[in-house]
């Protein structure tokens, strides 16, 4: 008995419960699922104003960003747009120049003139989704091979997709959920003229910067503005000046009223990916494997680049959108392995999985359909060394140096060069798209910077993967070079087209394919690309038993708790999360209270530093305490607080929203207790980080003066 009661506790921490604050919910699903613990817990607003594919509801309000990357929520009828800083810190950095340095002094449009585009940036809504699963598997079966249930599984998706899209404009996609035991379908809407409105400066909208990332108690204002633009017929499209405000369907009221402890709060956004389900072996890898190359690569190329950085303003924001990318999972990596490691999560998964296989041997039928799961599983993840190579080829040399993947981009030039006469055309389309992407790449590029990154990453690979999985010239750097990879860099740089700006345009116009074939850098490249195709054909082979294997273990969990209510994995689909604003207890005799002050930002200065900076504005106007109608009851102006709603990356900039549809906060981390969230919820532990509504109006309203903006929001007093 004592064992049983184990075994559920177990079951309850690493797959949820009925408990409200674990789970991504699928928001068309939440009036079977959810609402009647919604309402329990305070919520007032009924399942259809929360989802409706009829009637204007939260979900219209509620968008992707680029895709999915973050989330962000329309506040007005004129498409104005609330986001995390960091979701629009790429924009900001893109429009920053040593004589208008965006980063540092932050953004207003003081008039819809004003306003900046922002080619390539994209704003999805969710339109309707709809269960297509008996149709998608209604001609598989068990007999199947995984490819032939794969392509049987694709042609229907594809059938369903072009039947559901029609003559619209819309995007439609079939996802799979539960390891591909259920099928949704999706049609959305996406809009590509999106203009930046507003961002504090860096040093309230990244105050903290590293150091505070990933931690509470926290103080950043932590979000930035844009705004939704569609054609005068009110659909998609491209960026114009004759481009109106986009009116939607539904925006969210922004409410004053603060939050006190207990309050409902609900988070809807698009939550990027999650391995809840994973077996102990999965973990194991993921800690082993996938962390541990993303910390040591990681790890020597942020020294590389806070070197540069330190050098000069311009060097500050060439690579400031860089750095921020590289060291938001690099130091997730580590906080999820300490996690991970903490909580004993390996062993409460064997656990389960121990729980699983006397489920299944105890009935024949069982055994016959769920007998090998484990099995398929344990034996992937008994030889790695590919795996691992693919992980740290990703991490070093295709993310590492950027100048590999920007040669890269030349290879169809090759195929065209080769009859150049034939393809002259083609030359020079192709020619035209290459120097725009020029313009963009050598604004923000330090090729000396970028020859130290590739040396130290190329030796790291080199030590950590045996010669079979090198890339070709790597055996060159052995014998030409004796191993010395910065000599090697440093003659790469030095006789590549791809280091310079000049270079590469002046080659650009006269390509020649006699001068590709000699550059180094490009040859690096393929050699790179080659092998990691290489590498991957060879996981391909296995990985179809991994995939059978995780498909059977999910569907028999699903059978063997037919009472508990399962939530999919995110995906980057639209999913609604709900809880309670809490404190919690970090460490013994430690309990951190639920919100934040302004008081706490003032207490972190440290002046001219690059993460705790205060502006000497910002410090005047907190000391005045002149804080007006976003003061809380205690005459404070709170900064941020805490709920226990289950987010990951991607939620970032998700609205909080109280039981009555009005805007509290905006989502923008987790916590550092927690890191293990991703692949097993801790409930007592797991926190979602908010920045409070109200700080977020006093800087646009006080500090930067743009009162215009908070008089086009609805607010609630």
């Amino acid at each position: 008995m004592k064992r049983l009661n184990l075994i559920l506790l177990l079951t309850v921490l690493l797959f949820g419960s009925a408990v409200a604050d674990e789970g991504m919910w699928l928001p068309s699903l939440i009036h079977k699922l959810n609402i009647n613990t919604m309402h329990e817990m305070g919520c007032v607003l009924s399942a259809d104003e929360i989802y409706s594919i009829n009637n204007s509801s939260l979900k219209d309000a509620v968008v992707a960003l680029d895709r999915g990357s973050c989330t962000a929520e329309v506040v007005s009828k004129d498409g104005l747009l609330l986001t995390n800083h960091h979701c629009g810190f790429g924009e900001i950095q893109k429009h920053s120049s040593v004589e208008h340095d965006y980063l540092q002094d932050g953004f207003w449009a003081m008039s819809r003139d004003e306003e900046l585009p922002n080619p390539g940036k994209t704003v999805t809504f969710l339109v309707r989704i709809e269960d297509v699963t008996d149709k998608v598997l209604a001609d598989v079966n068990d007999d199947m091979s995984e490819e032939e249930r794969s392509n049987k599984i694709n042609a229907v998706a594809d059938q369903l997709e072009q039947e559901a899209k029609g003559n619209t404009h819309y995007e439609v996609y079939v996802r799979d959920f539960f390891n591909s035991n259920k099928f949704y379908l999706f049609v959305t809407e996406t809009f590509k003229d999106v203009r930046l409105v507003g961002a504090p400066p860096q040093a309230l909208g990244k105050f903290g910067g590293d150091t505070d990332n990933w931690m509470w108690p926290r103080h950043t204002n932590d979000f930035s503005m844009f705004r939704v633009y569609s054609g005068p017929d009110g659909l998609p499209a491209e960026y114009s000046e004759d481009n109106i405000p986009y009116q939607p369907k539904h925006f969210l009221p922004i409410s004053l009223k603060g939050v006190q402890e207990g309050d409902f709060a609900m988070v809807m956004g698009y939550p990027g990916r999650t391995d809840r389900y994973k077996t102990s072996y999965g973990i194991d890898y993921t800690m082993k494997v996938t962390n541990t190359s993303r910390i040591e690569v990681r790890e020597k190329k942020l020294d590389i680049i806070a070197d540069y950085m330190a050098s000069s303003q311009k060097a500050k924001i060439q690579y400031a959108s860089k750095h921020a990318r590289s060291a938001n999972y690099y130091k997730n990596a580590i906080g999820q392995n300490e996690a991970l490691t903490k909580l004993k999560v390996i062993d409460q998964k064997k656990e389960l999985e121990n729980e699983f296989t006397d489920w299944v041997n105890a009935n024949s039928a069982r055994k016959a359909k769920y007998g090998e799961a484990l099995s398929l599983i344990k034996d992937y993840y008994t030889d790695v060394e590919a795996d691992k190579a693919r992980a740290y080829m990703s991490e070093a040399l295709l993310r590492g140096p950027e100048i590999f993947m920007f040669a890269n981009r030349m290879k169809p030039m090759v195929d065209f060069l080769k009859d150049p006469e034939k393809n002259q055309e083609r030359i020079e389309r192709y020619s035209v798209a290459l120097k725009a992407m020029a313009e963009d790449f050598y604004k923000d590029y330090s090729a000396y910077t970028d020859q130290q990154i590739a040396a130290a990453l190329m030796q790291i690979y080199a030590t950590k993967n045996a010669p079979k999985f090198q890339p070709a010239f790597f055996s060159d750097i052995q014998k030409k070079y004796k191993g010395d990879y910065e000599k090697y860099a440093e003659k790469m740089f030095r006789k590549s087209i791809f280091d310079s700006k000049e270079e590469f345009l002046a080659f650009l116009d006269d390509p020649s394919l006699k001068v590709l074939k000699k550059d180094m850098a490009f040859n690096a490249a393929d050699d790179i690309f080659s092998k990691y195709r290489e590498i991957g054909n060879e996981i391909s082979t296995k990985s179809d038993e991994l995939k059978k294997g995780q498909r059977l273990f999910l569907a028999g969990l699903m059978e063997m708790q037919p009472n508990k209510k399962f939530y999919p994995d995110a995906n980057s689909t639209m999913r609604l999360t709900y809880g309670k604003v809490l404190d919690y207890d970090p460490r013994d005799g430690v309990t951190y209270k639920y919100y934040t002050t302004t008081d706490g930002y003032l207490e972190k200065e440290i002046p001219g530093d690059y993460e705790f900076d205060v502006p000497a504005r910002m410090k005047e106007l907190l000391l005045a305490e002149d804080y007006g109608q976003y003061a809380d009851a205690d005459g404070k102006l709170h900064a941020a607080f805490i709920t226990n709603d289950d987010i990951t990356g991607g939620n970032s900039g998700s609205p909080v929203i109280n039981g009555k549809g009005e805007l509290i906060g905006i989502a923008f981390d987790g916590n550092w207790e927690a890191m293990s969230g991703d692949l097993a919820f801790e409930p007592n532990l797991q926190r979602c980080i908010n920045v409070d509504i109200r700080f977020v109006l006093w800087v646009i309203d006080v500090y930067a003066g743009a009162d215009h903006l908070i008089e086009e929001m609805e607010i609630i007093k």
